[in-house]
Parts: C-alpha cells; structure tokens; sequence
C-alpha cells in the first residue's frame, strides 16, 4: 500500500470538450492501464461545448493519481477533480420494475414512501418506481422490494457535485461614468 491508504472508491469529475469520440478516448485510458470504471455518467454542461464526466474507481492514492495524471494529458480534458475527500453531494437515479400483486400493492406503496419514490408506471401485474439517492438507500430499497419480485432493475452511474462555490465569488464593479475630458468629440478636445 502506498501512503498507508489502501484502495478505496473514489468519485472524479472530468470537464471534457463535447467532442466525438471523447468518451471512448477516457474509457480507453482507465481500460489500457487495467483500471475498470465501476459508475459513469456523462452530460452537458451550462455551456452546450463542454460535457462533464463523472467516474467511480477503485483504487488507492497512488492509483487515482496516475489516472489523474493521464486524464489531464487527454487533449480534450479541461479540468479533472477528485471529489472524494472534498464535501459534496452525490446521487444516483434507480428505476425499479416490480411485481404488483394485490396482497403486496399496499406494502410497496409505503415502501416507496418511505424512500421519497415514485410511482412512474402501473400495469395490473406490476409498479415501476423511480427512485434517487445514496447508493446505500437504493440498496436498502432494493433489498425491502426484493420479497415481493423485483423484475428488472436500472441503475445511472452517480453524478456529483462540490457543496458551495470552488472560488471566491467576486463581486460586479459598478460600471465607471465616462468622463466628459475622456470624449474625444467633445469641443476643446483634440479630435
């Protein structure tokens, strides 16, 4: 182990230009060097040309700062943080198919709100729920509708993002009023 920390998850944010092929160019760098990318979520940033990656990988400092490293020398790679041991929040999104039949219809109606789901789908023979959090609470979801069949589970990757501003917000400066000696068609004034 190096730096007495063995492997653990970490959760990394890459800014990435929206470009073709930039997906496969970062999956293509964690495959190369033997690194498997547990969790992925890709999408559009505020500004449509640049897209945000949010990647899940097991490994110890040592690890994470070699993939790091080779993320930032990725041309279309802007900027790659460890959110890890930074304060952030984190979601994951869950659609959850399950067996509806009568005698269990109330107990997952309370199960899902319990956990804050919701009923997106009804058939006669089943609910589909949708669900957000921690992976720990999608888990104990899974885990309390598991009894009544669970028929086919969907699961994003995480995504991520730093509580509170990274930088220092700066304050707008008043715009400055223009000094008449600053026209230059102002009589008197060389034109």
């Amino acid at each position: 182990m190096q730096n007495g920390s063995g492997p653990r998850k970490h959760t990394i944010a890459v800014l990435v230009e929206n470009k073709f092929g930039v997906l496969s160019r970062v999956a293509g760098l964690f495959s190369a060097r033997g690194y498997n990318i547990e969790s992925l979520s890709v999408g559009e940033t505020l500004d449509p040309s640049v897209s945000r990656m949010t990647l899940v990988v097991t490994g110890d400092e040592f690890v994470i700062e070699q993939v790091t490293k080779q993320l930032h020398k990725l041309i279309d790679v802007i900027k790659v943080s460890d959110l890890t041991d930074d304060d952030h929040v984190e979601r994951e999104l869950m659609l959850i198919r399950v067996n509806a039949e009568p005698q269990h219809r109330e107990e997952i109606l309370r199960t899902a709100d319990i956990f804050r789901a919701k009923v997106v789908d009804v058939t006669p023979v089943s609910f589909t729920l949708e669900a957000t959090g921690d992976e720990a609470k999608l888990e104990a979801l899974v885990e309390l509708l598991r009894p009544m069949g669970v028929q086919e589970l969907v699961r994003t990757g995480k995504v991520a993002i730093a509580r509170g501003p990274k930088t220092r917000v700066r304050k707008a400066e008043a715009p400055k009023k223009a000094r008449v000696s600053d026209d230059p068609k102002v009589v008197g004034f060389a034109d």
